[in-house]
């Protein structure tokens, strides 16, 4: 069965989503890249390592392609010189990430964007040859601290998570107010999938 070629706009908007992204870091100092974000016990530049190797678990997600609410096997060594971890029905999203941030603080954003070209083009790999049957189905999304756990339709989760990268943007511009104006990432965050995702988790805790 030939890949889903509505994944090929997924791939498209991931990249260009990770240029802005990265441009944006670069034209920060490093009094603004280590300022603490308001709500989190992150600093800006934290936010960096985080997109990094968030992509090790989801290609966990995908090329295990477990069917939902199933554990996923562990992915295997991501490249790059940090650790990574594979997901389970007990993967500890927030754990997780908090661990990987942790380990890459020191790291100059230079060898933070090595690293994720390497995780984001095997996820991509990876991604290229999902098809319109599985982007049909079911992928479980384990949870994290202000989200339950749910099974979600992968062709929809995909549509959110593309815009991953500039949902963290608008976390970072918290820690940044006098950028919050600038009218190019105004544009590049007015967008429903960002604006959803901040108004979940500023939102309270589930029970």
């Amino acid at each position: 069965m030939a890949a889903a070629r509505e994944i090929d706009g997924v791939i498209e908007l991931i990249r260009e989503n990770r240029r802005r992204f990265e441009e944006f870091c670069y034209s920060l100092s490093e009094e603004e890249l280590m300022r603490p974000v308001p709500g989190t016990t992150w600093v800006v530049r934290d936010f960096a390592a985080h997109i990094d190797t968030l992509d090790t678990a989801l290609w966990a997600w995908i090329q295990g392609a477990p069917p939902a609410s199933q554990a996923t096997a562990a992915a295997p060594a991501a490249p790059g010189n940090g650790s990574n971890g594979g997901v389970s029905e007990e993967f500890d999203v927030d754990a997780f990430n908090d661990a990987q941030v942790a380990e890459r603080r020191s790291w100059p954003l230079d060898r933070i964007f090595a690293e994720a070209a390497a995780n984001r083009a095997r996820l991509i790999e990876a991604m290229s040859t999902l098809t319109d049957e599985r982007m049909a189905g079911p992928m479980h999304f384990p949870g994290d601290h202000k989200r339950q756990p749910a099974d979600l339709p992968l062709r929809l989760f995909l549509a959110g998570w593309a815009q991953h990268d500039a949902m963290h943007v608008a976390d970072m511009i918290k820690a940044l107010p006098e950028r919050a104006d600038d009218p190019k990432l105004k544009h590049w965050l007015d967008n429903p999938f960002v604006t959803g995702y901040q108004a979940v988790m500023s939102g309270p805790e589930p029970a």
